[in-house]
């Protein structure tokens, strides 16, 4: 009779890990309540943003504790992004997102003329025409692990969408899981509940930006090692 609970307990403990582990692998949206990546159509997936999860239904996903935000603007980017509509200087950004300059993280190409060029100063990486990428230090990796946690799920935004797809086809390259990593678009077009607005325009029309309200993530590259 001993015998025989014993292996009831074995195969039990076996079938409940059995069904862990089918619904963890075989559907790994369906546990997280998000919809699977999917692009959008046209022009915009052509820049990567998803067509289920972007501006208009980002605030459904905002504040998860299985998820990271990221927004890879700069808070004053030297490209003129005024030329297509949007602001060189950040002028808000969704609550729960945090700043990772994409420019820090690699050499920027593809951007649109008239915005001309953007920074092209230390990057962590550098991208290389054939479309690898390659550390410029030591430590690249360990940071781009730090900030883009492969264990969580990674939104990313940007101003009109272009830096949040570079940056999530640059994570897939380099072995992140495409699954995991959403490009909700560009903060340009969010017009939902979450904004924090950084631009200020004063009663004499003078402009500023309350920059001390967004988390930035920096990057001492002085502190790195190079390779």
């Amino acid at each position: 009779m001993k015998k025989y609970v014993w292996w009831s307990s074995i195969i039990a403990v076996i079938l409940i890990i059995g069904a862990f582990l089918l619904g963890r692998f075989a559907f790994p949206n369906k546990l997280s309540g998000l919809p699977a990546p999917e692009l959008a159509e046209g022009q915009r997936g052509e820049l990567g943003i998803d067509k289920n999860v972007n501006e208009k239904t980002i605030d459904q996903y905002l504040h998860r504790e299985d998820a990271v935000y990221r927004d890879l603007r700069m808070l004053e980017d030297p490209g003129n992004y005024e030329a297509i509509g949007g602001d060189s200087y950040l002028s808000g950004f969704v609550d729960g997102f945090e700043l990772v300059p994409y420019p820090y993280i690699v050499n920027v190409a593809g951007l649109p003329e008239e915005v001309g060029e953007t920074y092209n100063g230390d990057t962590l990486f550098h991208q290389h025409s054939d479309g690898t990428y390659s550390a410029n230090y030591k430590e690249s990796m360990d940071i781009l692990d730090a900030l883009f946690p492969r264990d969580k799920v990674i939104f990313l935004m940007c101003g009109g969408g272009g830096y949040s797809g570079m940056m999530k086809k640059m994570l897939v390259e380099l072995g992140w899981d495409e699954s995991k990593i959403y490009d909700v678009g560009g903060y340009w077009f969010y017009e939902g509940d979450n904004n924090i607005e950084v631009k200020r325009v004063l009663g004499d029309g003078m402009v500023t930006y309350d920059f001390y309200k967004v988390p930035v993530h920096g990057i001492k590259f002085e502190e790195l090692t190079e390779i």
